[in-house]
């Protein structure tokens, strides 16, 4: 190997001197301290999608390589970096390093930057790819590194980038599976359309109102008293108006999931613009903006979609789209959804969680008849992705079951073992966390009364609860062009 490795920088060292040269010179130095990658990762950050999705991952794949380069193998495996005389002097650093040799340190963040990339969004990757080879490349032609010091390094950011889907599993391109729904009206101009838009949703400086009646000029606008249950004031303006064939609405989850439960009753189509922060379940359905809703909605293609609901204490039933949940999960929710601007989701999930676990007190429920103690409850309408302490998509919208999960308090050490395993990417050996996906659920608090949060929005207090999922209770507009279930 030594050889080969000798072999090789004097073959590079005989290329002639070009261009080349002080480039590849300015780019090592440019990587330095991956200040490169951070530059990249900051560029990909400025906008929302698979590209901010990248950067957060890459950055999270050069902080894990680094560490195990500079922290593990290069204080186990020492190796003297090759002597300045193999090379010309117009190619050597004015100041070398004097670290160990093996695996190079900038090789290692570059394959785990490109790697993490390249799993979020393949087009910027292909486009990273090529630098971070550079990269690379440059740090045997300045004189650093032996060509193995490089392999090696490079092998281990690949892996580490590859491992970051153990603990962050990659959301799939495509929505989730949905039925086909039978014929459903066709509006082109809006004509038989009921719209709601909720403002007050996502950008704060942002009211899509304008766009959305230039979209739909016929449609009739829904002006429900901001201060009322927004399910009973829809049923009232609905009430009163003539010749409604569908319902759109513009906002977050929570007014979605108010629009649904509407929707189902009435049994009129859904038509969902997503303009909310997070618009979990237009990502699901796979619809990305206005013009996909519009589309659909001129094309008359639409899904079946389930229904959660959840009965507690005699109340009516409320009807969830995404999730309900009882305990800290909320909580965990609110601080993730605070946080993850500034640290990304899967991060702001794991400090939301540990700090919720820290501060819960333990809840002793009644679950079918089985008493626990716990410290939180996530009921999903649908199986959820992944099966970790962060569901975060659906693969079907029609499958008919509830997405339950739990983390137990009645074992010793429970909230320590739970956040060793949910770190460790060990949840399902773990003792202190339950996952189970069934048609109905349900739950009896014995202690204090708990709130109930339904699509991010808290709901009063219960003892009883009764959760159920009720398959195709939805017809949902979506695109032709997504992918439908058999």
């Amino acid at each position: 190997m030594k050889d080969a490795d000798r072999k090789f920088v004097k073959w590079s060292a005989g290329f002639p001197r070009t261009a080349a040269d002080p480039a590849l010179k300015a780019l090592t130095m440019l990587a330095d301290h991956g200040k490169l990658w951070f530059a990249v990762a900051a560029v990909l950050a400025a906008k929302k999608g698979p590209t901010r999705r990248a950067a957060l991952r890459g950055v999270v794949a050069i902080a894990a390589s680094s560490a195990i380069t500079n922290a593990v193998a290069k204080p186990l495996l020492p190796r003297r970096r090759p002597a300045t005389d193999l090379l010309p002097r117009h190619r050597r650093l004015a100041a070398p390093p004097d670290s160990s040799s093996f695996p190079s340190g900038h090789a290692a963040s570059a394959a785990a930057f490109t790697t993490a990339v390249c799993m979020e969004s393949p087009a910027v990757g292909a486009v990273i790819a090529p630098v971070a080879a550079a990269v690379a490349y440059s740090r045997v032609h300045t004189g650093v590194h032996w060509p193995t010091d490089v392999a090696v390094g490079a092998a281990i950011g690949v892996g580490v980038g590859l491992a970051t889907r153990r603990w962050w599993p990659v959301r799939p391109a495509t929505p989730a599976l949905a039925r086909p729904s039978e014929h459903v009206a066709e509006m082109t101009a809006g004509d038989g359309l009921a719209l709601l838009v909720n403002s007050a949703s996502g950008e704060p400086d942002h009211d899509p109102s304008a766009e959305l009646t230039a979209l739909w000029p016929a449609a009739k606008l829904l002006h429900p008293d901001p201060e009322g249950d927004l399910v009973a004031e829809l049923h009232r303006e609905l009430d009163a108006a003539d010749g409604v064939h569908a319902l759109a609405v513009a906002g977050g989850d929570g007014t979605v999931a108010a629009a649904a439960s509407v929707a189902a009753v009435r049994e009129l189509p859904l038509a969902v613009v997503p303009t909310g922060t997070l618009n979990h379940f237009a990502r699901d359905l796979g619809v990305e903006d206005p013009q996909d809703t519009a589309r659909a909605v001129a094309d008359g293609s639409a899904v079946q979609v389930g229904l959660g609901a959840v009965r507690f204490d005699g109340r009516p039933v409320r009807w969830f789209i995404n999730t309900a949940s009882l305990g800290g999960y909320p909580d965990m929710v609110r601080l993730r959804e605070k946080w993850e601007h500034r640290w990304g989701k899967w991060p702001a999930a794991a400090a939301a969680l540990i700090r919720v676990l820290t501060e819960a007190e333990p809840i002793t429920v009644r679950i079918d008849g089985r008493t626990r103690k716990i410290w939180l409850l996530f009921v999903g309408n649908s199986g959820y992705q992944p099966k970790g302490f962060a569901p975060a998509w659906r693969p079907c919208l029609h499958d008919g079951v509830l997405d339950v999960r739990y983390v137990r308090a009645d074992v010793p050490l429970s909230r320590t073992r739970f956040a060793f395993a949910a770190l460790s990417g060990a949840l399902f050996n773990s003792r202190t966390y339950v996952q189970e996906e069934r048609a109905s659920l349900h739950l009896e608090v014995l202690s204090e009364p708990l709130a109930l949060a339904c699509d991010g929005e808290i709901m009063a207090t219960g003892r009883s609860f009764d959760f159920a999922v009720h398959d195709a209770a939805l017809h949902v507009y979506r695109p032709a062009e997504a992918p439908a279930a058999d």
